[in-house]
């Protein structure tokens, strides 16, 4: 299945058109941090559900503990059930540090500590989940194959070694003008 991931930060998104392109499914940002909520999530899982796309989520996380971990599943689960919708895929953790937040705050990046906090992030949650991450986050920083869950690969050009539940191979699948992240699912 071909898909497309967004937040807040796409904008407004015309679900019509990125149905009529051939997406199927859609990986939209719920939350992120310890009690941040993405401003465009409701509105998004309506539009999309009412494209006809299936629908899943993800959290941003900013957690630099165990603590933090658990703390923000339960802002996810909340900002989910505010929807008073169902998705019909998992929630994934992103524990990446895309904008450097972790480094700046000093963060020891073990990667013990690191699988332990998206382990405690799922198990907390209390939704079908999984993790997000880069194929070098897979590799040297998430002991993924422990966690027994979905993995989200980001992998752009090849996939060969993890291919995981889905993977993200671009950040420029443009759609009416647009570019999105693309992924595809694997069944």
């Amino acid at each position: 299945m071909k898909g497309i991931d967004v937040s807040e930060n796409n904008g407004t998104v015309d679900w019509q058109a990125v149905a009529n392109a051939g997406i199927e499914f859609v990986m939209i940002r719920c939350s992120y941090g310890l009690q941040s909520k993405d401003e465009m999530f409701a509105k998004n899982v309506a539009g999309a559900k009412a494209a006809g796309l299936k629908v899943g989520a993800y959290h941003y996380s900013y957690a630099l503990s165990v603590e933090d971990a658990i703390q923000e599943a339960a802002n996810c689960r909340e900002a989910i059930e505010s929807t008073g919708q169902l998705l019909e895929l998992p929630v994934f953790f992103d524990m990446e540090d895309a904008d450097g937040y972790k480094r700046r705050k000093g963060f020891a990046f073990d990667p013990t500590e690191i699988t332990d906090m998206c382990r405690e992030f799922i198990d907390n949650v209390g939704l079908d989940c999984g993790v997000y991450a880069s194929y070098s986050w897979l590799a040297d920083y998430i002991d993924w194959r422990s966690l027994g869950c979905a993995v989200w690969n980001a992998q752009w050009g090849r996939n060969d070694d993890i291919r995981g539940y889905m993977w993200q191979y671009t950040d420029n699948l443009v759609i009416d003008g647009r570019a999105f992240d693309g992924n595809i699912k694997y069944e």
